[in-house]
């Protein structure tokens, strides 16, 4: 009985997500093309937690077991890095830099983003 309520719990949650992730396609192809659908899909999940105020269960035990098995998504990727490789070598400079400038401007924004946040709570 158990593993039944745990399936019929994932399968609910698995549903969610991909609701979202429709959605977030959806609005990229017909309304913000510039955006990612996937990007645009989390946007709209971290707004209706936000405004939920908690994580369901079922999507609470969907992102958990994704979260365990997090090490096999990068499989392909890296099959994908040894497959590219002669045009990596090649590119390195350019690819290198770009890593740098990214890793720097992500600090700095997540800098400026805690800086503004704490000026917020320190507020009287």
């Amino acid at each position: 009985m158990h593993g039944h309520v745990y399936t019929e719990g994932m399968i609910q949650g698995l549903v969610q997500l991909f609701i979202f992730q429709a959605l977030g396609e959806l609005l990229s192809k017909f309304a913000l093309p510039f955006i990612p659908g996937p990007v645009l899909g989390l946007v709209l999940l971290l707004a209706f937690l936000a405004l939920r105020g908690h994580v369901p269960a079922s999507m609470d035990m969907v992102g958990c077991g994704i979260l365990q098995h997090l090490g096999l998504l990068f499989i392909p990727a890296s099959v994908g890095v040894v497959l590219y490789l002669p045009l990596l070598r090649a590119n390195a400079w350019a690819i290198s830099a770009a890593l740098v400038l990214s890793v720097v401007a992500t600090v700095a924004v997540t800098a400026l983003v805690l800086k503004l946040f704490a000026k917020k709570d320190s507020a009287p």
